[in-house]
């Protein structure tokens, strides 16, 4: 199990994170190494991506992505799981206001590989996954600021 929590602050409002956050569409895009992603419904998607697994491995993965609570405007947490690799796990992002146009948001994920390359990719995922994070949630936060500034 491979997991990181990354934090950071935006300067907008926590209703315009909210807003931003609560549209797969907006955000998905944002993943390192992105691809494509198909909305199945509100709480449903699955994305696809290219992974860098330490220096070696390199795949395309394609995951499932579930919604299983928006709790407006503070959180949306999610389910995954890998459709053509064993993997599986959660994330959040999470807002807290500081002030009228300060908002601090944290992107958390977690994922572990099962089966039978667990032992290789669990470990490659220890130092993948916090570099995803931190990626996925500095992409988050800046196209949020550069949209307010439009």
């Amino acid at each position: 199990m491979s997991s990181h929590v990354h934090n950071m602050e935006v300067n907008v409002p926590i209703e315009i994170v909210w807003e931003f956050v609560q549209s797969m569409d907006a955000w998905a895009p944002l993943i390192p190494g992105y691809i494509d992603h198909e909305i199945i419904n509100e709480r449903e998607s699955t994305w696809t991506f290219k992974s860098a697994f330490g220096k070696i491995i390199k795949k395309k993965i394609q995951m499932k992505v579930d919604i299983t609570n928006w709790e407006e405007p503070e959180k949306v947490t999610f389910n995954l799981m890998g459709l053509n690799e064993k993997f599986n796990g959660y994330g959040y992002f999470k807002a807290a206001k500081l002030s009228e146009n300060k908002t601090s948001m944290t992107g958390f994920l977690e994922i572990t590989a099962e089966g039978k390359l667990a032992k290789v990719m669990n470990p490659l995922l220890k130092t993948s996954i916090p570099e995803m994070t931190e990626e996925l949630t500095l992409a988050v936060g800046q196209k949020i600021e550069e949209i307010v500034k439009r």
